[in-house]
């Protein structure tokens, strides 16, 4: 009996997690291979190796006859050896590209190694994963010897190794966390319904529960925001706003933008775009930084978001008013269906189009043609209009910063009374949604700038959100000031 033998296969077996069978295979690969290379045996030789699962006894021929191991020599035993090596390595690959491969999407913890390149070398014991700078989250730094987190991201075969990527910044990263630190989220009594994430800045995460004894966002945030700080520390310091799921889009909506109050919110399917109105001091929070909340928001429900103070809102309702009410068919109840429609102006009617007036509204076809081409003439004449202000504006200014420049005394038109008439005389702050353009202000009809203007005064801009798929930051004109 070969006690040595089986306790080798049994040892080899259990470090590289490899099947005991696939071992024996490997080694009587081996050993055919070293009594073809001493019999000098070509192709056709049958040569054949057979070892005892029991005892570890070696039964070997060539030809049909019985071969002693021992007189195979050096050379063969080193052809044998490195047989051996190679295919427990296939094995020991095929091992972990079968183990790591079912785990796609776990959370995984390891120890930092080395950089590569910006890259992370991360150890998870039996073999080493990769982690992209692209997937880490932006501003962390790890040394090596650190204890680190991350999800699998990918695992694939390479020429010689498998190669499992990591990552930090996906969305579904999050989700993982929630599932780890939140029990009710792991026992799928509370759902994530929906997540965004601009890594290492801020996450919106929208949860429900499917007990109506359990607060979603309070089991989400813990005691004293136990569970969410675990969560918070892990990903740097990253910010997370919890908010309620609704089945219903406009309360939806206005729960993403929290922490903004939000006044009225109108939903125009046809564009898939909401229009939500907000008080002037609540625009920026609405906004938040760089447009994050606003974004977020956007991702997080699915619509396209145009905030709106109630400034802009009657501005563009006016003019669609005033652009409409001139054709004959068209009264007060129909605009309000317009409203209802989420059509707040006329850019909103040019974008919608005429079926949508025909097929929802119940419009006649010619006067929906009608009222398309109406706002079609206004928001072309308005786009211009505003065009035309723009280049003035940026006229006066490269003139005064020339002036200023070479020294010389400011024009005349520079005096505190001519600067307060040029500010009463600016065109007025122009609002669009994604689907307008940006001269649809009503105001912009009645510009008339014979002469260009000095200085203005730059309204503050009017951040859109928009879907998953892209997002707008539109800067707007300029704001009428009283004379």
């Amino acid at each position: 009996m070969n006690t040595d033998l089986i306790r080798f296969i049994d040892s080899i077996s259990r470090d590289k997690a490899i099947d005991k069978e696939s071992v024996f295979a490997d080694l009587e690969a081996a050993i055919v291979s070293a009594a073809r290379k001493h019999f000098g045996c070509d192709e056709e030789e049958e040569a054949s190796a057979s070892i005892d699962r029991q005892t570890g006894v070696i039964v070997a021929t060539v030809a049909g006859k019985p071969i002693d191991m021992q007189s195979l020599g050096r050379i063969a035993a080193q052809t044998a050896k490195q047989v051996m090596i190679q295919r427990i390595r296939e094995d020991e690959r095929n091992s972990i590209f079968d183990e790591y491969s079912q785990q796609v999407g776990a959370v995984v913890t390891g120890t930092v190694t080395r950089y590569e390149g910006g890259g992370l070398t991360v150890n998870l014991g039996r073999v080493e994963a990769f982690m992209p700078r692209s997937e880490q989250i932006p501003g962390q730094m790890h040394h090596p010897g650190e204890r680190i987190r991350g999800m699998i991201l990918d695992v694939r075969e390479e020429t010689n190794q498998v190669r499992i990527v990591l990552t930090q910044t996906h969305p579904d990263y999050i989700r993982k966390l929630f599932e780890l630190e939140v029990p009710e989220v792991a026992e799928k009594v509370i759902e994530v319904r929906a997540l965004a994430r601009e890594a290492g800045y801020r996450t919106k995460i929208a949860v429900s529960s499917i007990d109506m004894k359990v607060d979603p966002v309070g089991a989400c945030v813990g005691v004293r925001g136990s569970r969410i700080r675990n969560i918070v520390d892990e990903l740097g310091g990253e910010k997370i706003d919890i908010v309620r799921w609704n089945e219903s889009s406009q309360v939806l909506i206005s729960n993403a933008l929290k922490p903004a109050e939000i006044k009225e919110t109108f939903l125009c399917f046809e564009l898939g775009r909401a229009t939500v109105i907000v008080d002037e001091d609540q625009l920026s929070l609405a906004i938040g930084k760089r447009g994050q909340n606003v974004r977020l928001g956007a991702r997080l429900t699915g619509w396209d978001i145009d905030i709106l103070t109630p400034a802009d809102y009657d501005r563009n309702m006016d003019g669609m008013e005033r652009v409409l009410k001139v054709i004959d068919g068209v009264d007060d109840v129909l605009l309000d269906k317009l409203l209802a429609m989420g059509v707040i102006s006329v850019g909103d009617v040019k974008s919608v189009g005429a079926d949508p007036l025909i097929n929802e509204l119940g419009v006649e076809a010619e006067l929906a043609k009608t009222m398309v081409e109406a706002a079609n003439a206004a928001a072309d004449g308005l786009a211009a209009e505003a065009a035309e202000a723009k280049r003035i504006e940026q006229e006066s200014r490269q003139a005064m910063k020339a002036q200023l420049e070479a020294g010389g005394p400011l024009p005349a038109a520079e005096s505190t009374e001519s600067t307060a008439v040029a500010e009463a005389t600016a065109p007025s702050p122009v609002e669009a949604s994604p689907a307008e353009t940006p001269a649809e202000s009503p105001e912009a009809e009645a510009v008339n700038t014979p002469e260009p203007v000095v200085e203005v005064e730059v309204a503050e801009p009017v951040v859109e959100g928009v879907g998953a798929e892209s997002e707008s930051i539109k800067d707007e004109g300029l704001e009428e000031q009283p004379s």
